[in-house]
């Protein structure tokens, strides 16, 4: 027999499963628009959405960049990212997503990635009646075409289109300074016991080689393979480049460990460095930010120095101010993070 509370949480999650269908058949009336995603599936959607729920921290970058902080009903646990995104209401991890949360919000546009989300939970959500559009970028061509798309299909076409030429300017920057230069040995760190980098098909390969480095692990069979400390010393890195990707962790006792290793390239040099894993994991406009940084830690000598925080006036994310806060919508006279 049922405890009553558990007979309350079935009751109510039958409610807001005919809730959901009821909405989504009134949206199915109204102005609608097919598009295809990267599945390949038609997503009938209301056009422009009103209410949009996030399923992972870098689509939720995006709709930021794109303006949409009014239309966004919901985020993943770790959608960090403007500050904002803190305050949106929750939907679980974008690996364990909540459904009654999700479903509670009345989304018009649900937002997904192939990467991460779990399919079974996608496609519960696309029989209850809600449409879920997925993205699926693998590299950062594939970053843009997404940004512009997911511009596309939630009415922000112009935006979209001047965030991707901006990105796409200073990708292109980077490749002119770093062309024709040497191609360091690059060792990319993101776990610590045991030892675990990335190859090809991960995001943060892509990024080494358009920065001008040489992935040491960059023939591996996966993407993300784990190495032991003998492989790193054999192919002796002339970087080592940690990513903090572990929450609530000092990255810079990692570094500490490898000078140990006096006979690495990378040590004897000091060329030990952390960067964010955020501007490197997440397939979102801040990945050429991440881009910038790393081009900077494996060719010092093209870039001239970074100013400091103080001193930069200029805009940091693209997409955003230059503070990182929201950007004002395209009818409030700003454009693009530029004060």
């Amino acid at each position: 027999m049922a405890r009553k509370g558990e007979g309350r949480i079935r009751a109510g999650g039958l409610f807001l499963v005919l809730g959901a269908l009821l909405f989504g058949a009134a949206h199915a009336a109204a102005g609608t628009r097919v598009f295809t995603d990267a599945l390949g599936r038609a997503v009938t959607i209301a056009y422009p959405p009103e209410r949009i729920v996030s399923l992972a921290p870098a689509i939720t970058e995006t709709l930021f960049a794109l303006g949409l902080k009014d239309e966004i009903a919901g985020v993943t646990r770790f959608s960090n990212f403007p500050p904002a995104a803190v305050e949106k209401p929750r939907v679980g991890s974008y690996v364990n997503l909540n459904i009654e949360a999700i479903v509670s919000l009345k989304p018009d546009l649900i937002l997904a990635t192939a990467a991460g989300n779990p399919q079974i939970q996608a496609r519960k959500l696309q029989d209850m009646g809600f449409p879920v559009y997925v993205v699926y970028p693998k590299d950062t061509d594939g970053v843009l075409a997404t940004i512009r798309r997911i511009a596309e299909i939630v009415g922000r076409s112009e935006r979209g289109g001047a965030i991707v030429r901006d990105m796409r300017e200073r990708i292109e920057r980077i490749s002119h300074r770093v062309r024709g230069l040497n191609r360091p040995r690059v060792f990319f760190q993101i776990g610590r016991d045991p030892i675990f980098t990335v190859s090809r098909g991960s995001f943060a390969d892509n990024l080494i080689s358009l920065a001008g480095g040489d992935n040491i692990a960059k023939d591996a069979r996966i993407p993300y393979p784990s190495y032991n400390l003998e492989e790193v010393i054999l192919k002796a890195p002339e970087v080592i480049i940690v990513s903090s990707m572990y929450v609530d962790t000092d990255h810079s006792g990692w570094l500490e460990e490898w000078k140990r290793w006096d006979v690495l390239p990378a040590v004897k040099d000091n060329r030990l460095y952390t960067i964010d894993s955020d501007l490197v994991d997440r397939p979102s406009v801040r990945i050429v930010v991440g881009l910038e940084k790393m081009a900077r830690m494996i060719h010092p000598e093209a870039f001239p120095p970074e100013p400091s925080d103080q001193n930069k006036t200029s805009r940091q994310y693209p997409g955003f101010t230059a503070t990182g806060e929201p950007p004002l919508r395209p009818d409030e006279g700003k454009i693009l993070g530029r004060e």
